[in-house]
């Protein structure tokens, strides 16, 4: 659907963005994230956008934390795996340690920043991983305050990059997103264009713009996602469908719609305010299985078939 140049996701263009699942697949070929996340006064982001992970179908998801704040958070979410990062004092994480440590895991997916304070150490780890050759990474929060602290920082990925910054965060960056949804859209375009990356500009009506200069309008106005957390959670989740295969900027076209739609249908029943970004964790697969059965009676699904027959 288009309106005066914005062209907005629908529900069957959401639906053919789902990625395949193997009926004989397992949690190894679900996708495995890595999320590098997580703090003493932010321990809560690492564990919401984890779970968001899990909920938008990841198989394995590995919390990276300061290795204080490990004992602390170990079990919360019980089906989340969790990892020490070495420090070089109690929540203070040892940037080049980490980053040797973090290059050792497996994933197939590298979520950096819900919950990391905007700290000289964290900055440098930021910077670490993202030059780094790997998997494609999803930069949210205090990894995007880093890559505002470092000029041309876009010269220096050595992966392929989603950025998730609210209006705030864009201005940090050197862009201005503007009011108007043409404005957002150009502003969301120039950057990705700019920088080489996939740009999600968060907001009323989300824009995501690929380096290719496409882009795509969410049309869902939510003003009850105007909460603490709801920006980890849609991490996770454009972080759980990369590492289920989807390119970078279809991750982050359907994240983006199921993340909106979640919070627009949990709204019909709680109304404008209230919504705690949790609530969106049990909402997310439900929206799923609607676009599944969307997909379905139009035959476009890919799921594999016993025998290998699509």
């Amino acid at each position: 659907m288009t309106d005066a140049g914005v062209t907005f996701i629908d529900e069957v263009a959401a639906a053919d963005l789902l990625p395949r699942r193997d009926p004989r697949g397992h949690k190894g070929t679900f996708g495995r994230v890595l999320a590098v996340a997580g703090s003493l006064d932010y321990a809560g982001a690492a564990l919401m956008a984890g779970a968001a992970a899990l909920r938008a179908g990841s198989g394995l998801v590995t919390l990276c934390v300061p290795a204080s704040l490990q004992p602390l958070i170990a079990g919360r979410v019980p089906e989340l795996i969790t990892h020490g990062l070495a420090e070089t004092a109690p929540y203070e994480i040892d940037p080049v340690a980490a980053a040797a440590d973090v290059a050792e895991q497996p994933h197939d997916a590298l979520l950096v920043g819900p919950g990391l304070p905007p700290t000289r150490s964290n900055f440098r780890l930021a910077a670490a991983l993202l030059r780094a050759e790997g998997a494609p990474a999803v930069v949210d929060a205090g990894a995007l305050a880093a890559l505002a602290d470092a000029s041309g920082w876009w010269d220096r990925l050595g992966r392929a990059t989603v950025v998730t910054p609210h209006p705030g965060e864009f201005a940090r960056l050197g862009r201005t997103a503007g009011e108007s949804d043409k404005d957002r859209r150009a502003g969301a375009v120039a950057a990705a264009t700019d920088w080489g990356v996939v740009v999600v500009l968060k907001g009323a009506r989300t824009v995501i713009a690929a380096p290719d200069g496409r882009d795509l309008t969410a049309d869902f106005e939510v003003p009850a996602l105007g909460t603490a957390g709801s920006g980890d959670v849609l991490s996770g989740v454009i972080a759980s469908l990369v590492g289920q295969g989807l390119a970078p900027f279809e991750a982050a076209v359907l994240g983006v719609y199921l993340h909106a739609r979640a919070g627009a249908d949990i709204s019909t029943r709680l109304g404008d305010a209230g919504l705690m970004a949790t609530d969106l964790l049990s909402g997310i697969p439900r929206v799923r299985h609607h676009l599944v059965s969307v997909a379905e009676r139009g035959g476009r699904l890919g799921f594999e078939a016993p025998g290998g027959e699509a």
